[in-house]
Parts: structure tokens; C-alpha cells; sequence
């Protein structure tokens, strides 16, 4: 069992991992980063085996990045929740509804939100997120979450306009510039006992907007990576994130959308917290 974090500036952040205080280990003697071989099975328990008294405390309350490094794919489902589908008034699909963010969304978690030009419906999503660990294709559903090295929190920030009123598909609305936080933790597979059972939530300037639980998913976790890896494979560092509860901006009447000055903060049972503040691409 542990909780691995990336810490320090954007694009120099170091491997760390949480004490059972709650504060950060540095990691940077034992690995590169959170990436690679460090998330197949051997890795986790090499990590979860250390003491963390032997490893430095890492002083003050430094900036943290994304919880995992060298990611290949960020893989979304859309309408995963049937209340949600419902807020949007859209069906409940006959099968995963699957879009890709792109990789260069991906933030840390108390990172700002920055709004794209012209943006006028941007949205927040919390979402329970699988970080794989061993690759695999055709996995059987039995087995799925053998391949995960461990879950985070994803924020999977959308521009509902961009998504929805324009041409083509969902992915220009999900990939603008810092509409992937990512994290805080990694947190190890074998921490959490039942991905179906998480309370999940979102608060937006201390209002609460969203509060579920994994359990109303439509499709479960295991479900997602058996019906992905058939389409694609599943690849060490790739990220599935498996869609949101109702409470999103676009499901109120009138709706809620984010604007620069807003504060978003937003959990899942276990996984920690994430606090983004949001601003315009002036």
C-alpha cells in the first residue's frame, strides 16, 4: 500500500511518496519518476516496501504535479453516470461512450484553471481515474483491475460549447491547456478495496455542486478496461478516466458555468483533494 506524488515546479517535479503523517518523502534516490516500470506490479511493491523514516522529509507545502509522468493516452467515458446522462438530457448509451483528452491538458491538481479564448460554458467533472500498470490487450474482465497500478482524481474540466454546439467531436471541448488535473496521489491498487464503492464530490466556491458515489456507475471499472483494451491496447502510464456523478455546471437551470475568479475543489474517497482557481487566457 502507498500514495506516490510528484512535487516541485511544472516540468522539473521529482518522485515523492506520503507518510503516514500525511507529509512527502522524496523518492528521487530510489526512481526517476512516477512513470515506466516503476507502476508495473514489481514497482509498486519495491515503493510500498520502503520505510518512508529512511527516505528526506520534503520541507513547506511545495507545488504538486500530476501524480503520474510519460503518460501515452488520457482516456475519458462520457455519460458514465445515468443521472447525469439524464441532467443533460441525454440517454444512458448501449455501450461506454469513449473520447480522448489530450496529453498536454494534463495539470497538477491545485494548478489554475485556465479558460481558452472565447470559452463560454466551461464545465468541471470529478472523476475516479485508473492509472495502468501492466499493459494489456483483450484483458478479460475477470482480471481487468490486475492492470492497474493504482487510481487518482481527474478533473475533467469541459468546454460545453466546443464539446457540444460545434462541429465534430467531443475531444476540442475536453483538451484546452490545464483540463486534465491529475492527482494529488497515485494510490496503489491494493489501497483500494472496491473501485464501485467511492464517494466522489465537488464543491465550487465552497458551494457543493456534485455528490455521488462510484457505485451508480453504469459501467464499472472493470467493465471500461475489458471493453477498451479490445479497441486499443492498454499501455503502462495510460489513464482511463470513468466519467462523472450529476451536479455538473451544464445540469443546472440556469446553468453554472465556470468563470475566472472561481474557486474548484473537488475529491474522491480516498484519493485526496484537488483546489484549482480559474482563470481567462487573456
Amino acid at each position: 500500500m502507498v500514495k506516490l506524488v510528484r512535487w516541485g515546479p511544472v516540468g522539473q517535479e521529482k518522485p515523492g511518496l506520503i507518510d503516514s503523517d500525511g507529509g512527502i518523502r522524496d523518492l528521487s534516490n530510489e526512481v526517476d519518476d512516477i512513470a515506466g516500470d516503476v507502476l508495473l506490479p514489481a514497482g509498486i511493491a519495491r515503493l510500498a516496501a520502503l520505510d518512508p523514516a529512511s527516505l528526506s522529509a520534503v520541507d513547506g507545502n511545495p507545488r504538486l504535479g500530476p501524480c503520474v509522468a510519460g503518460v501515452g493516452k488520457l482516456i475519458a467515458i462520457g455519460l458514465n453516470y445515468s443521472d447525469h446522462a439524464a441532467e443533460t438530457g441525454m440517454e444512458v448509451p448501449p455501450e461506454p461512450v469513449v473520447f480522448m483528452k489530450a496529453t498536454s491538458a494534463i495539470t497538477g491538481p491545485n494548478d489554475s484553471i485556465v479558460l481558452p479564448r472565447g470559452s463560454v460554458k466551461s464545465d468541471y467533472e470529478v472523476e475516479l481515474a485508473a492509472v495502468i500498470g501492466t499493459p494489456g490487450k483483450y484483458v478479460d474482465e475477470a482480471n481487468a483491475l490486475d492492470h492497474v497500478a493504482g487510481y487518482c482524481v481527474v478533473n475533467d474540466v469541459s468546454e460545453r460549447e466546443f464539446q457540444l454546439e460545434r462541429a465534430g467531436q467531443w475531444t476540442k471541448g475536453k483538451s484546452a491547456d490545464t483540463f486534465a488535473p491529475v492527482g494529488p496521489w497515485l494510490v496503489s491498487r491494493d489501497e483500494v478495496e472496491d473501485p464501485q464503492k467511492l464517494g466522489l464530490w465537488t464543491k465550487v466556491n465552497g458551494e457543493t455542486r456534485q455528490d455521488g458515489n462510484t457505485d451508480t456507475m453504469v459501467y464499472g471499472v472493470k467493465h471500461l478496461l475489458h471493453y477498451l483494451s479490445g479497441m486499443m491496447s492498454l499501455q503502462t502510464g495510460d489513464i482511463v478516466s470513468t466519467g462523472t456523478p450529476p451536479g455538473v455546471g451544464a445540469g443546472f437551470k440556469p446553468p453554472k458555468f465556470l468563470s475566472a475568479g472561481d474557486v474548484v475543489e473537488m475529491g474522491v474517497e480516498g484519493l485526496g483533494t484537488q483546489r484549482s482557481e480559474v482563470a481567462a487566457d487573456d
